[in-house]
């Protein structure tokens, strides 16, 4: 029997249908894949990032991208177009789309094509899933809603990201009944497996302090200083539980860098370690000693070099291109005073005595000319006899250590040496080791 109903009742009722439609009680992030819209509950997004460099998982599943390092986290990143087996949509600039999601104690990435805005609608004009939307399996979809002339399809992100476990559990309970207590247990890795899953996973770890170091402190991992990071790895990880490995801050990255610098860094040289750089200065064919010291800073170890070069070469006329982009250390540095005690020994004979304290002589003053320069411009310098960069080359891009590197080999004269940073190597048959710990000190094969 057909039900009619009055003008008025109708007019009501699609009056109070506008009324709950116009109620937002639930709020919903909208993206798009393969050319669709969908939403997912607000209260599941953390945020929203971009990125372009995930760390690869072996033998991961298909639709996981690989894992991120999200500000010290390390979080799994779901290509929702490979996990949905759609078209990917190739970026121009390399950079995908990124949902942070919080799932009940865990936090993801979810890659998608686009994300729009927040829609705020009636949970009430939900509407159930229907099979019809054949991409997505319709056990993962919560409802679908129309706003504004948009259809939007709603994702269950917590079934999507807890159903392999669940499958895994119930997997397990089913081989379990069949098979009474003798169910199949997988046999335990080789030695060599596992070996291979530990190196992945220490390599993995490795990969994300990498990239922190690179945007904590800019500095910049590469052939110069692998061999020492891997090093320090190693003893970082022997005194930490795996939660605590990752770099979260700047305060993690300088105790993990602590151990990097060479000694008495913008200081005096202590004795010991000027010794040793004695040692390792080369004969020289000629008495014009040309120099380049690279990033002097307040000028304490320009000082401490040159007197040990004056020492080294007590008949050469010696000059030190000291270079610095740090103006107010370069402007103060030439005209230091200093009390006597705080100069070391070997220095002490090339120092004068004024109003204000003790000053190096005109001879060391002389021979050093401070200069504000950044050393990725144009270097006009003459031939070289000897490069002093310690701990500077891995705070470059390692385009850029690869470019300077490049440059000193140019500069170099014959016999020359570049003095590294006690863990700084420079990579290359070209170049062969002359220095002894903590002293790392190269010529080069012209």
């Amino acid at each position: 029997m057909a039900v009619i109903k009055d003008l008025a009742t109708v007019s009501e009722e699609l009056q109070q249908q506008k009324e709950r439609a116009d109620t937002a009680d639930f709020k919903m992030v909208t993206f798009s894949l393969a050319g669709k819209e969908y939403g997912i509950d607000i209260m599941n997004v953390k945020e929203i990032a971009k990125a372009d460099k995930f760390t690869y998982v072996p033998n991961a599943a298909s639709y996981v991208k690989g894992v991120y390092n999200l500000r010290g986290d390390i979080i799994p990143i779901i290509d929702l177009r490979t996990f949905f087996h759609m078209p990917l949509e190739k970026k121009a600039d390399g950079q995908e789309n990124m949902l942070i999601l919080h799932i009940e104690d865990r936090v993801y990435g979810a890659i998608v094509d686009k994300i729009d805005k927040v829609v705020g609608i009636n949970s009430e004009t939900i509407q159930p899933p229907h099979p019809m939307f054949g991409e997505i399996n319709i056990k993962f979809i919560t409802g679908v809603v129309e706003k504004q002339g948009e259809l939007y399809v709603i994702l269950d992100v917590v079934r999507m990201f807890t159903q392999k476990e669940e499958e895994k559990q119930k997997s397990m309970t089913t081989i379990q009944e069949s098979s009474g207590d003798n169910y199949f247990v997988p046999p335990p890795p080789t030695p060599e497996q596992a070996r291979e899953k530990l190196a992945a996973i220490a390599d993995t770890a490795l990969g994300f302090i990498k990239e922190s170091l690179a945007a904590l402190k800019q500095f910049h991992p590469g052939p110069i200083n692998e061999e020492w990071l891997r090093r320090q790895f190693s003893e970082w990880s022997n005194t930490r539980v795996e939660s605590d490995l990752q770099l979260k801050n700047v305060s993690d990255a300088d105790e993990y860098l602590s151990s990097f610098y060479s000694p008495d860094t913008g200081k005096f040289w202590g004795a010991e370690y000027a010794g040793r750089i004695k040692d390792v200065l080369p004969n020289l064919s000629s008495n014009n000693i040309q120099v380049w010291d690279i990033g002097c800073g307040s000028g304490h170890e320009t000082f401490s070099f040159a007197c040990i070069l004056k020492a080294r070469y007590p008949d050469g006329h010696i000059k030190i291109w000291a270079n610095d982009n740090d103006i107010m250390a370069i402007a103060n540095a030439p005209n230091m005073t200093f009390n006597l005690n705080e100069v070391p020994e070997y220095c002490r004979s090339f120092l004068v005595e004024g109003r204000n304290g003790f000053s190096f002589n005109h001879v060391i003053k002389d021979s050093i000319v401070f200069e504000y320069h950044d050393v990725l411009n144009v270097n006009q310098l003459p031939d070289l006899d000897i490069i002093l960069v310690r701990d500077i080359l891995s705070f470059f891009t390692v385009e850029n250590q690869n470019r300077l590197i490049g440059e000193f080999a140019e500069k170099l004269k014959n016999r020359g040496i570049v003095i590294m940073g006690k863990n700084e190597v420079l990579p290359g048959d070209a170049w062969q080791a002359v220095g002894k710990d903590p002293v790392s000190a190269f010529t080069h094969n012209k």
